[in-house]
């Protein structure tokens, strides 16, 4: 069902836009390049009616999809609210504790024998 509807709502998508650009608008624009045609094959002032009431139809059709199509969409969320947490698995938890410690770092340490630092004050 929801194949057949996404399958409709791309097919009344682009006959929509098709019908829209095919309209003569008031400054010619993409209608001027099929508006010539479109009048002889429609006829002088039924172009008009026709492409009006087209663009009426596949509206229609685009918002009644639209909606349908939203509507099995939030239908599928609803039935995800209401299973059961139980169902769910559990989320695995980490202890902080089962974590080992860093190994400790080595100070270092001064040789016995060393000299002094040459700013240090010597003993008399």
């Amino acid at each position: 069902m929801t194949i057949l509807l996404t399958i409709l709502h791309v097919i009344a998508s682009l006959f929509l836009i098709l019908v829209v650009l095919l309209q003569q608008g008031k400054g010619g624009g993409m209608g001027a390049l099929g508006g010539a045609a479109a009048q002889q094959v429609f006829g002088g002032g039924g172009a008009g009616n026709l492409l009006t009431r087209l663009t009426t139809a596949f509206a229609a059709i685009f918002m009644l999809t639209s909606m349908s199509l939203a509507y099995i969409a939030s239908a599928g969320d609803t039935k995800l609210k209401a299973r059961p947490a139980s169902a769910t698995a559990p989320l695995p938890t980490f202890s902080l504790s089962a974590v080992p410690p860093p190994p400790p770092t080595p100070t270092p340490s001064a040789p016995e024998n060393a000299p002094a630092p040459s700013g240090a004050p010597s003993a008399p």
